[in-house]
């Protein structure tokens, strides 16, 4: 048993109502004995030995940022890309500026995969609301000999110009056959894009592509203050390579963070055997590791992409006219939901628009009829389209929900003028009806679909600003504590982990989040600036690598 260390602070948020605060947190083995004072704490002081750590005497301490619903894996495919986004990108290594036109991006584009290389060149990040509808001969005009992949900012798509399509052998009758692929363009899509990735793949699960981007995944984490993460969906490219990438690099002692995996059953179940997929489902717990572990959770999914306009829309539709996609079709979606059901896991799905959302409600309700069941935290994904009486439904069957609340910072301007008119646009991520129904939920990033930066996705939760700096919606903003709640002990409760995580009480993890000012004492205008020092993991400080 080791000596206990004591930190002491200006202040600890330890987000437990019945003891908010306190200015000195024990430690020993990893694990909290208590938080109070140097005085309150003389029963342990008095009977161990122990060293007080002064270190964070003019910081506040909290429990530990948890994004219950980032992509490893799919980040370690991105992060080595080409980022030319829209928006600025703020990353631990540098900066990507903004490119906001058709003209800039073609211009950016040109500019990078230009350069004497006859490597596929791939980048991140184009979105056709902002740079325009460019497809294959516009890249081939630009590029007509090097292989260019343009990955779209939503990631369910992509765009290759003709020398890409020849060099992956992505030419072939039957892909252009496929309903979610249009070759013409270039374009792969939805359930489509799996069938570009399995042809991507040599390149983008390589030692050297996806080792980099596990390298940098590592950074963005730590660089956002986490001490837990959520894996929504493991499989995405190929179930192996994507554990075996992360146990070499992620399950290692300098990684100040847990990954908790939940297996993607759509990606997992390509023969359309979904108690094929159970089965195999059932043994991955025996994989767990310190740091990286799997528990009673599946990834289903309803509609398509939210950055990509491909969510199922009610009446009155989209402003052009055009449909959205289905993911998985409703039959297969229900008939996956009810195995595990049954099976009693608890079921995430991935929901973006309202039709979407009313079908994964609809199969909850037939559930509950068929297997009712208590505390089964079957948790809506993203929650990009909503309406009030969904949410009020959602708590009568008892749903949880874990929020991309950035869709509404980045889209909401320009969804009002192009996809969906101002009223829905201005009440995507409807947290402040969640909130006024009791229903808990945490907020999450997707990454890289939302900055890894929970004091972000909290201020923007908070606030409700976005790009163009209006502030839309405000009947659903929520408060400062119930925003950190949602990238606190909420997430953990999304996740089955409150029992370990998400407070700062005696018996669970001493994993901190170590800031420099009070989210509580600043103006809400001012969360997504307070700068982190870093954090304590296990009980050992990690700070960040600029400090």
């Amino acid at each position: 048993m080791s000596d206990l260390i004591v930190y002491t602070a200006r202040k600890i948020r330890t987000m437990e109502p019945s003891q908010p605060v306190g200015q000195a947190v024990a430690v020993r083995d990893g694990t909290i004995l208590e938080v109070g004072t140097l005085e309150s704490l003389k029963p342990w002081l008095e009977r161990y030995p122990h060293t007080i750590d002064t270190t964070f005497e003019d910081k506040i301490i909290m429990p530990g940022f948890i994004d219950p619903h980032l992509h490893p894996s799919m980040a370690s495919v991105i992060l080595p890309m080409q980022f030319i986004t829209a928006l600025e990108w703020k990353l631990p290594w540098g900066t990507s500026p903004a490119v906001g036109s058709r003209e800039a991006y073609l211009e950016a584009l040109g500019s990078y995969a230009s350069e004497p290389n006859d490597a596929p060149f791939f980048t991140w990040g184009y979105h056709r609301d902002w740079h325009g509808n460019i497809t294959r001969p516009d890249i081939d005009a630009i590029c007509p000999d090097r292989p260019v992949i343009v990955w779209h900012r939503s990631f369910h798509e992509v765009i290759m110009n003709s020398a890409a399509l020849a060099h992956f052998n992505l030419q072939t009758d039957a892909i252009a056959a496929h309903p979610q692929i249009d070759l013409p363009a270039g374009k792969f899509f939805e359930t489509g894009l799996r069938l570009a990735i399995a042809a991507l793949n040599p390149v983008l699960m390589s030692p050297e592509h996806f080792g980099l981007g596990m390298a940098r995944l590592k950074q963005v984490a730590h660089f956002g203050g986490h001490t837990l993460v959520g894996d929504m969906g493991i499989g995405i490219f190929n179930f192996d390579m994507e554990w075996q990438a992360a146990c070499a690099s992620l399950d290692a002692p300098d990684t100040p963070f847990r990954v908790h995996y939940t297996p993607n059953i759509l990606a997992l179940t390509p023969t359309g055997d979904f108690d094929e997929t159970r089965k195999f489902v059932e043994t991955l717990p025996q994989l767990n590791t310190e740091r990286l572990f799997f528990s009673d959770h599946v990834k289903l999914f309803t509609d398509g992409a939210f950055f990509s306009q491909l969510m199922m829309v009610a009446e009155p539709g989209y402003l052009d006219g055009h449909d959205g996609e289905w993911l998985m079709v409703p039959e297969n979606f229900e008939a996956a939901a009810r195995l595990f059901w049954h099976a009693g896991y608890k079921i995430h799905v991935h929901c973006t628009g309202d039709l979407g959302l009313e079908l994964a409600l609809d199969v909850l309700e037939k559930l509950q009829f068929e297997k009712p069941r208590v505390n089964h935290r079957f948790t809506i994904e993203h929650l990009g389209l909503s309406r009030p009486e969904q949410i009020r439904r959602m708590k009568d069957l008892g749903a949880l929900a874990s929020v991309n609340i950035y869709y509404l910072h980045e889209l909401s301007d320009i969804y009002a003028r192009e996809a969906l008119g101002t009223a829905r646009a201005h009440t995507m991520a409807r947290a402040g009806t969640l909130s006024r129904h009791g229903i808990a939920f945490a907020l999450h990033s997707d990454y890289t679909i939302a900055p890894a930066q929970p004091l972000n996705s909290a201020w923007v939760a908070v606030n409700r600003k976005n790009v163009a700096g209006d502030v839309v919606g405000p009947e659903e903003r929520v408060s400062v504590e119930q925003a950190l709640r949602a990238i606190t002990i909420d997430a953990a409760y999304v996740l089955g982990l409150e029992h370990e995580v998400g407070t700062l009480q005696p018996g669970k993890r001493a994993d901190f989040t170590v800031l420099e000012r009070d989210p509580f004492e600043v103006s809400p205008e001012d969360l997504r600036d307070i700068k982190i020092w870093g954090t304590v993991f296990g009980g050992v400080p990690a700070p960040l690598e600029n400090d």
